[in-house]
């Protein structure tokens, strides 16, 4: 087996978890990989006694690898899907952090959990992501064009609202007058999407989530729509440009860009363990408080 480890932050005392996670690796001879930046984290923190410089690191990746481990909350995890893209590869998440609904396994829980991935004792869960491209197109958006999570678009350096004119496979729905407007995935659905008064769509559902961002038309409710509708915006405002998230990634578009959302050609692989399934998460998260265990 051959595994890329990343993280996108070093969490106060996960030292002893991450070299766990490489001791456990290392003993089962898995072939290791850390992305550069993460391993250079780690070097500096200067927690873990263990020299892991003989293993190899990488900026990118190919399609060798047979598992993607990341190291940290479901921020790490929509960070990954920029190395692993459309490479086909699974993506198990260690939260070092608080209760996720991507980053699902327990850092205390390490060496049970690589015995169990071994043993291959897990099944996948596939994500649908999504894809923008704009009219005129946008230098800063080519081969880094899609999201996990959700792709959104909000004012920018301004308290005016802005209008979105929005049409569904090219039959006009509606002008939203609001701050901004959200296109979510399933997976987004526990995101930003929920904080601005989305619904909770369980993972395999074929649908997308538009939510408007505190909209000044009182009646636009968030839609459900087929997950295969072609969704193009038109964004106008007193401001001359607005920002474009793509999960955590955002650019700048002018005012009038024509935005096209649909649905990637891929999807994403997560590993989930039946003790950690996504409704058990949500039961948790969202329906009885954080710290309710049963």
């Amino acid at each position: 087996m051959k595994a890329a480890i990343y993280g996108q932050f070093y969490h106060a005392n996960s030292g002893i978890y991450i070299e766990e996670l490489l001791n456990v690796l290392d003993s089962e001879n898995i072939e290791i990989a850390i992305e550069e930046n993460f391993l250079r984290l780690i070097d500096e923190n200067n927690e873990i006694k263990k020299n892991f410089q003989h293993f190899k690191t990488f900026k990118e990746l190919d399609n060798s690898y047979d598992i993607f481990i990341s190291v940290g909350g479901d921020g790490t995890i929509l960070q990954s899907i920029n190395f692993v893209r459309d490479l086909d590869i699974p993506i198990m998440g260690i939260n070092t952090g608080r209760l996720g609904f991507l980053a699902t396994v327990h850092k205390e829980e390490i060496r049970a959990t690589i015995s169990r991935l071994l043993k291959e004792e897990y099944k996948i869960s596939e994500r649908s992501l999504l894809c923008i491209m704009t009219d005129p197109e946008v230098e800063e958006l080519h081969g880094n064009n899609f999201a996990l999570n959700e792709i959104a678009v909000s004012r920018k350096n301004s308290t005016s609202m802005i209008t979105i004119d929005t049409w569904l496979d090219d039959e006009p729905l509606t002008s939203y007058w609001a701050d901004g407007l959200i296109v979510s995935t399933p997976t987004g659905s526990t995101g930003y999407s929920l904080s601005c008064g989305g619904p909770v769509i369980t993972p395999a559902t074929k649908a997308l989530v538009i939510t408007p961002i505190a909209p000044h038309n009182l009646n636009a409710r968030p839609l459900v729509i087929k997950d295969n509708t072609r969704i193009r915006l038109r964004v106008s405002g007193r401001a001359d440009d607005y920002l474009v998230s793509m999960d955590s990634r955002l650019a700048t578009l002018k005012n009038n860009t024509t935005v096209t959302i649909k649905k990637a050609p891929f999807k994403i692989k997560i590993v989930e363990f039946t003790s950690d399934t996504f409704l058990k998460t949500l039961r948790k998260k969202l329906l009885w408080g954080e710290d309710k265990r049963n």
